[in-house]
């Protein structure tokens, strides 16, 4: 028996062996294989990530975000100070109780069968969001004295973004004063029409054109470098700008020298899509969204190269 076991437990031993070798063995050695096989995939990948980041987002392809951004950061300004808002609103209306009044009267100016009034409220809206829009350059010559534009600058925001993001808040803020002005101008009887697909292309034509005009205030900023020299040239333009568009009287009416500078004013453009839109007079509107959408990305391109002169 002592023979027989002895015999038998090697074999068995052998067997057992080989079979957890082989069978068990093999089974937790290739399913351990397989099984971190699996599990690393995942792990490898992001050890990729970590190791190597995507890549960044640049160029053309991130602009709308930038300038969204940029956007609501110049609005974020305006909810800490709104005294802008109420003193400009002044002007406008005592152009419409004043002046929008008292030639209604006299009725010296010839405005196609319609009261003078009337005619007037749509140049008085351009002319507000003008000048909101034409003294933003100092807003970036104090961010450069606050340093804020060397930190935006070292950004990967491209600066067409900068310039677009603050030329559309410029606008944005021109747009509330604008509903300032239609307001006062149906309390006092204007007719003006509610459509709200006019309505929206009103939005539009005020936020170009304000784009613009901040943009050519950003772009004197950056010939100029100080406040002083852009307060200067601001008032020194704003007048001409205005009288020598059609906000106060037709085009016909003015001199011939006169009648060419108001065709290569943008704010003719402007005055004539809000009149069309808002009392259904004779315009063109394709001409006057097309000047205005020219103007602004001639505006963005002149005051983006001329973003890094002012940083120095």
């Amino acid at each position: 028996m002592s023979g027989t076991r002895a015999a038998q437990r090697p074999g068995s031993a052998e067997g057992e062996g080989a079979g957890t070798a082989n069978g068990t063995g093999t089974g937790t050695r290739t399913g351990t294989r397989t099984g971190t096989g699996t599990g690393n995939g995942p792990d490898l990948g992001r050890l990729d990530l970590l190791l190597k980041p995507p890549r960044a987002r640049t160029g053309w392809r991130v602009l709308p975000a930038r300038v969204i951004a940029m956007c609501a950061v110049e609005l974020q300004k305006l909810r800490h100070d709104r005294t802008e808002l109420y003193t400009r609103a002044i002007q406008p209306a005592l152009w419409l109780l004043i002046f929008g009044e008292t030639f209604t009267r006299i009725k010296a100016i010839p405005t196609g069968g319609i009261p003078y009034i009337d005619f007037l409220a749509p140049g008085i809206i351009a002319q507000s969001a003008m000048f909101i829009a034409i003294f933003y350059g100092i807003m970036i010559i104090w961010e450069r004295d606050a340093g804020i534009l060397t930190k935006l600058l070292v950004t990967p925001t491209p600066r067409a973004a900068l310039i677009s993001g603050k030329a559309f808040a410029s606008g944005v803020k021109a747009l509330i004063q604008a509903v300032v002005v239609i307001l006062i101008a149906a309390a006092l009887g204007v007719g003006l029409t509610w459509n709200p697909l006019k309505l929206l292309g009103v939005a539009v034509a005020v936020v170009l054109g304000s784009a613009f005009f901040s943009c050519l205030s950003m772009t004197i900023a950056g010939i100029v470098l100080t406040r002083d020299r852009l307060m200067g040239i601001g008032q020194a333009i704003t007048m001409p700008l205005f009288f020598a568009s059609n906000a106060l009287y037709p085009v016909a009416v003015m001199p011939d020298w006169l009648q060419v500078i108001s065709k290569i004013n943008p704010l003719s453009y402007q005055v004539d899509a809000l009149r069309g839109l808002l009392l259904g007079t004779p315009s063109h509107l394709l001409l006057d969204y097309g000047v205005l959408v020219f103007a602004a990305v001639v505006g963005i391109m002149a005051a983006s190269s001329l973003l890094g002169r002012l940083a120095r």
